[in-house]
């Protein structure tokens, strides 16, 4: 530690792997500090299993084109409005080229997963998932040279006057020590798994969240950078929220507790009553918003019920469904009031209209006459048994940032750049996000972002 980098990466995930690894190929000595122990190195990428890219053709891979004015109509519907259009822009134009670049550091494609997903057109699926680009990053990023240290936590940063002059780190063994570096790339995540600080915005509702992703993303990279002077962007209380199965772990249960059947029946909350429309949009625009949704419903649990029509329709999950006989049976293993949930399916079910069932497009199948309403794909749960999978708002990472330019420079609260310091993934995703999401767009973020950040600080030590 005695020696001086030039550029210092903190964290361990994709937006870092990326980082180091264009800082290295760009000629600078590149220091990469993961908080996690190896086996947990990553981050939340261990989970992830896509890349949305612009293209425009088909691919091996990729079943038509996908052209930079589609994805940013398609960012514009998930967040409202809610980005900054130049960053936006920018990265959806850069994500083009991440497609080949990202192969070109070890990472392989395959065909993409069917089912209510529909992201054959749109998004590159990794080959072994989430933890196999990781281990391909990883080993790219060591074979150029990049050091690594694992069970790295970083307890402070020296800042002065938005200049990086150094950090302090703490290890299970050697104790605490200096690390001087010419820049610095944060790429640490957000604070998702920071219960006290999700509190701090949604209240006591916030103990009865479940965190998808590494128990490690506490947001204290963040929390240091803000307190030193760094712009912030974005909405404490906006994430990545899906809903994941009630009975998953706290922290670390992955892509395997989502459920992607809420297109197929209906969602209750525990009075027995439905909430919002199942049949909005197509689910990958729409599966990110049912975090939320739950969030908002008493003692954040929800229930998706649907019939034994449906069950081989949608990936299943690591947690069986609960299957009743009847709905009033059913009623009973989710501690549900029978003659509620039976008056909500009934009148459902009446409310349905004669349509042609597609789930791959906006198709015709809707309800008449209840609110809320299911615009598409709504078809009557009459047949037993009757299953549900209860549900609790499952959170990915928070979009609360740090503000960056095009270069991927950190912001300084007046306004201007500073000297040295970086920043890319998720740590800065509320530039790109202010809400909502759509499947795919958090690795683009981190790997278009991280390659830019680690070109700039390298630039930026040599200078």
């Amino acid at each position: 530690m005695t020696r001086r980098f030039d550029v210092l990466v903190i964290g361990g995930g994709n937006a870092a792997l990326c980082a180091a690894i264009s800082a290295r190929r760009a000629g600078a000595s590149v220091l990469v500090l993961e908080g996690a122990p190896k086996f947990y190195r990553g981050g939340n990428t261990r989970h992830t299993r896509n890349m949305r890219c612009a293209h425009d053709a088909a691919t091996e891979i990729l079943t038509g084109p996908y052209t930079e004015e589609e994805f940013w109509k398609d960012l514009l519907l998930v967040t409202g409005g809610q980005t900054d259009e130049e960053l936006a822009r920018f990265m959806i134009h850069e994500s083009k080229d991440i497609l080949n670049w990202i192969v070109e550091q070890g990472v392989r494609w395959q065909p993409s997963l069917g089912g209510t997903l529909s992201l054959g057109r749109t998004n590159s699926f990794f080959l072994g998932g989430g933890r196999a680009m990781l281990n391909a990053l990883y080993r790219t990023a060591e074979e150029l040279g990049v050091d690594i240290l694992y069970d790295a936590e970083v307890i402070d940063l020296t800042v002065e006057d938005g200049m990086f002059l150094s950090a302090q780190l703490k290890q299970p063994v050697g104790g605490k020590t200096e690390v001087r570096a010419s820049t610095l790339v944060a790429a640490a995540g957000g604070f998702e798994a920071n219960i006290e600080w999700l509190k701090e915005s949604w209240g006591d509702a916030a103990d009865n969240f479940l965190i998808r992703g590494t128990p490690y993303n506490r947001g204290a990279i963040l929390k240091m950078l803000l307190a030193k002077g760094v712009q912030e962007i974005g909405d404490p209380t906006q994430c990545h929220a899906v809903a994941i199965d009630a009975r998953a772990p706290k922290f670390d249960g992955g892509i395997i507790t989502r459920h992607d059947s809420v297109v197929f029946g209906i969602v209750v909350n525990k009075h027995a009553e439905r909430f919002y429309d199942e049949g909005e949009d197509i689910w990958p625009k729409r599966y990110a918003i049912w975090g939320r949704l739950v969030a908002a419903q008493p003692d954040q649990i929800a229930y998706i019920i649907f019939d034994s029509t449906v069950v081989t329709s949608f990936m299943p999950t690591l947690f069986p469904p609960i299957a009743g006989a009847t709905i009033a049976e059913l009623a009973g293993k989710l501690e549900l009031d029978a003659a509620a949930l039976e008056k909500t399916i009934t009148e459902f079910n009446a409310a349905v209209q004669p349509g042609t069932f597609d789930h791959t497009i906006l198709d015709d199948c809707a309800t008449q006459g209840i609110t809320p309403p299911k615009t598409h794909w709504a078809r009557r749960i009459e047949t037993p048994p009757y299953l549900a999978y209860p549900v609790r708002p499952g959170i990915t990472f928070t979009y609360l940032g740090t503000r960056v330019n095009r270069e991927a420079r950190i912001l300084m609260k007046d306004g201007k750049p500073s000297a040295n310091m970086f920043a890319a993934g998720e740590i800065m995703a509320g530039n790109v996000l202010g809400k909502g999401y759509a499947a795919g767009i958090g690795m683009t973020i981190g790997s278009v972002f991280g390659r830019v950040a680690g070109r700039e600080a390298a630039k930026n030590a040599r200078n």
